[in-house]
């Protein structure tokens, strides 16, 4: 099975409404925002729904999944709620942060170890993590900008660094 089938992962294109919702998500002040106030917002929806649902999956209609990484300072397990992209039969995570001006914790996290849990739903899959290469990149961005517009704009924010881009793997895989 695929880290796909395992975790029962899918998109389903967003209705007009999740659309505006994207596309304003994708603007720098909204951007901004989302990037301090998702993670509580989505962690409180994640419990109250019993791991069903958050509150970008419900606004922007985009299927969230949770990266449980290991803090590469701390040793502690970190949790952030991601939008994972289908890539060959499994997931690509792209590091943009909104397309804010530094590279996101869990991007060090994975460089650090590169061992992680994915979970979506009520199901979690062990994962390890390895950079993708340029032309994989490239696949992957313009996958996302497919399920999430917003991700071209992010790039093209973040232009001063470089958006780090990894694939995951089942854990038992070699």
């Amino acid at each position: 099975m695929t880290i796909l089938e395992d975790l029962g992962y899918e998109f389903t294109p967003p209705n007009a409404a999740r659309r505006s919702m994207q596309k304003l998500g994708s603007t720098r002040p909204m951007a901004w925002l989302f990037q301090r106030t998702l993670f509580p917002l989505d962690k409180m929806v994640f419990h109250r729904t019993g791991g069903r649902t958050s509150i970008t999956g419900l606004l922007a209609g985009v299927p969230v999944l949770l990266l449980t990484t290991t803090g590469a300072k701390s040793g502690e397990p970190r949790t952030m709620p991601l939008l994972g992209i289908p890539f060959d039969e499994g997931l690509a995570l792209i590091g943009s942060n909104f397309g804010q001006e530094r590279t996101p914790g869990w991007v060090y996290n994975l460089e650090a170890d590169p061992h992680a849990t994915i979970g979506y739903l009520d199901k979690t899959v062990e994962v390890v993590a390895s950079r993708a290469e340029q032309s994989q990149t490239e696949e992957v961005f313009a996958r996302a900008a497919e399920i999430h517009p917003g991700y071209a704009e992010y790039r093209r924010r973040a232009d001063h660094r470089t958006i780090r881009v990894f694939l995951l793997r089942p854990a038992g895989d070699s």
